[in-house]
């Protein structure tokens, strides 16, 4: 079971960190930061740099927590958080990901969400530091959180997206 959980850390972890990588550098095929202000402007969100740094660090952040095992609590929240408003902006596309919909948010709120439950595993930094294991009704403390900031920052950061003439006449500014 230790042998799962850790490459289930592993694999979601890392590409929430390196998702959050490309939305704040050039590396792992992202436009840079300037990039990821223009994807969240994009996408209806106001704070263009400062969003994409705190979307960015946040999934850097949570990603790097959950593949090492440490403080899965915290990570599993993050990664739900980040993922939650992914899946907000996707949601009128509908479930699956060929049409640009919310599947792979979905997912990885799902794997995190099973993390927190399960804990991070005998191979992981929080079982060396005695971390664990956590008690399982944490599992609902950090579902709750996860989604419910990530509900926060969309009601908070969201605006209409700009219209098509808008665009047109201030080059997407």
């Amino acid at each position: 079971m230790d042998t799962g959980i850790l490459i289930l850390r592993l694999l979601a972890g890392l590409l929430i960190a390196g998702h959050g990588v490309q939305k704040v550098s050039p590396h792992l095929g992202g436009r840079g930061l300037e990039g990821g202000a223009a994807e969240f402007r994009a996408d209806g969100f106001r704070g263009g740099v400062l969003t994409a740094l705190a979307a960015g660090g946040g999934q850097i952040g949570s990603g790097l927590l959950l593949s090492a095992g440490l403080l899965t609590p915290l990570a599993a929240t993050g990664a739900i958080g980040v993922m939650t408003v992914a899946l907000t902006v996707k949601w009128h596309n509908g479930l699956w990901v060929q049409n640009d919909g919310y599947e792979y948010p979905l997912v990885l709120i799902g794997v995190a969400a099973a993390l927190a439950a399960t804990g991070p595993g005998a191979w992981s930094l929080d079982a060396a530091l005695g971390l664990t294991p956590y008690p399982t009704w944490w599992a609902a403390v950090v579902l709750a959180a996860g989604l419910g900031s990530g509900l926060l920052t969309r009601l908070v950061l969201h605006t209409a997206p700009a219209s098509a003439a808008t665009t047109a006449t201030t080059g997407g500014r």
